[in-house]
């Protein structure tokens, strides 16, 4: 048995019942929805649907990380039953709530001698960040030890593969990754932006692609052109969508259909509410193992 815990943040975005079968511990983000907090929690305090309902009805969402305080608390629960700790963090690129496990680690260190607390920057977000925890998952069952998880997981975090597109730009241009003028003429033409994570761990827009079906066309390309073994791709394919099921779905089927070998149906999930409370409703995320993203 591993003494140890592989432990992430619930931006993750799978469900609660794929983290416990996976025996992946995880600590929750905030959001605030028209003035009251609510836990990121994996859709239980409030449903993904009633969440984006909200949003495009108008409601005003902010984000908050998980504090040193909430960490401490959090890894002192382990550190006190004799277990070591690997604790994967959502992208540094889009939160700074890396520095703040970083900062509980030092903390705890000095009333904790003999325990290991190792904290990575998983360089990824979403149910990409839940894939590669998966993946890690499947390592930690295999016998790596604490401190191979983390080299393998460090060596190996830039060849999981992020692709976003979106059909809804209204909170894109809210939160400022579109200007206005933009936002309009690209809700006019029906242009959907195509993003995806770069090396740094950051959201960067790529293309503009006209249409919904040409953006699906295109995001499969992209796993085409980028995934391991390319047609012949035998991993395992996770999506994330805010309230866009149907689009979900139909980026699913092209990749099922195109390719014959992976492990297992394409996983679906949803965004969570950390991370959709700045897309807001219409995005759609497709997330493969590939090559190793190098811009």
């Amino acid at each position: 048995m591993m003494h140890y815990v592989l432990s992430c943040c619930s931006t993750a975005d799978l469900s609660k019942e794929h983290f416990q079968n996976r025996d992946i511990h995880y600590i929750c983000f905030h959001y605030e929805m028209d003035g009251v907090q609510y836990a990121d929690d994996l859709g239980e305090s409030m449903p993904f649907d009633k969440f984006y309902k909200a949003m495009a009805d108008g409601a005003d969402t902010k984000t908050s990380q998980v504090n040193v305080d909430e960490f401490v608390a959090y890894f002192t629960g382990f550190l006190e039953q004799g277990l070591d700790i690997l604790h994967v963090c959502l992208s540094s690129g889009i939160s700074g709530v890396y520095n703040s496990a970083n900062a509980a680690k030092e903390l705890l260190e000095a009333q904790y001698p003999d325990r290991k607390i190792l904290v990575l920057d998983s360089l990824g977000a979403s149910s990409g960040y839940g894939l590669f925890m998966d993946k890690l998952a499947d390592l930690r069952d295999a016998g790596l030890s604490i401190d191979e998880l983390y080299t393998w997981a460090e060596t190996h975090r830039l060849q999981l593969h992020h692709w976003f597109f979106s059909t809804d730009l209204t909170f894109y241009v809210k939160g400022g990754r579109i200007s206005k003028a933009s936002g309009w003429f690209g809700t006019k033409l029906k242009i959907c932006p195509l993003l995806n994570m770069d090396n740094l761990g950051r959201l960067i827009p790529r293309y503009k692609i006209r249409g919904k079906k040409k953006v699906i066309d295109a995001i499969v390309d992209k796993m085409q052109e980028h995934a391991q073994d390319g047609l012949h791709y035998n991993g395992k394919c996770y999506i994330s969508n805010s309230a866009c099921y149907e689009d979900a779905r139909a980026v699913a089927d092209l990749v099922e259909q195109r390719f014959q070998n992976l492990n297992g149906k394409v996983e679906i999930y949803s965004v969570g509410t950390t991370i959709g409370s700045h897309t807001g409703p219409g995005t759609v995320a497709l997330f493969f193992w590939g090559d190793e993203r190098t811009e």
